[in-house]
């Protein structure tokens, strides 16, 4: 299996089939894949998500779980493997306001993850969420983390070669 490189960003709301749709994509792109988990378990529940996805994954993807440093690992790792699939962005940019960053600081983040792809090697799948279709948060956290998914987004899908939204399981291509 070889294909030239591609950056792939999926997007969609909860349960929209994002996560699977590209692990099937970065399964028929190559054998050596590496996921980059950006979610950390603090909580049962969270642990139980972790769990179920290294499940559904099976033994056949290398792992590694980094909740901030994703650049870092993109371009250590984008020429060891065929394919790097993150999962996810707006988890990741929770984890980058918990530090706590500047939205500047955050988005420079973004900017480094964008070089590192395109400096990749290998082809990479992001997954994230939009966030800002339902109502104006009513907090200022809340807001400002909607606003920095949407900046994010809008900046990883400039990058990107392909955009899918996922809507209902059913992948739409808008780029």
């Amino acid at each position: 299996m070889t294909h030239d490189k591609e950056l792939l960003l999926v997007t969609g709301g909860a349960r929209s089939g994002k996560s699977s749709y590209a692990q099937r994509w970065a399964e028929m792109r190559s054998s050596s894949r590496l996921f980059l988990a950006t979610a950390q378990p603090l909580d049962r529940e969270m642990a139980d998500r972790i769990r179920r996805h290294r499940e559904d994954r099976g033994d056949d993807w290398l792992c590694m779980e980094e909740p901030l440093e994703v650049s870092r690992v993109v371009s250590e790792q984008g020429a060891k493997v065929g394919v790097i699939l993150i999962d996810c962005i707006t988890v990741w940019l929770s984890n980058l306001l918990a530090v706590p960053l500047a939205d500047r600081e955050i988005l420079a983040r973004v900017e480094a993850l964008a070089a590192a792809m395109k400096e990749a090697v290998c082809s990479l799948a992001l997954v994230t969420n939009e966030v800002g279709w339902g109502i104006v948060p009513e907090n200022p956290l809340a807001r400002r983390f909607r606003d920095l998914a949407g900046w994010a987004n809008s900046l990883l899908a400039r990058n990107a070669d392909r955009v899918v939204l996922m809507v209902s399981g059913i992948p739409l291509s808008l780029k």
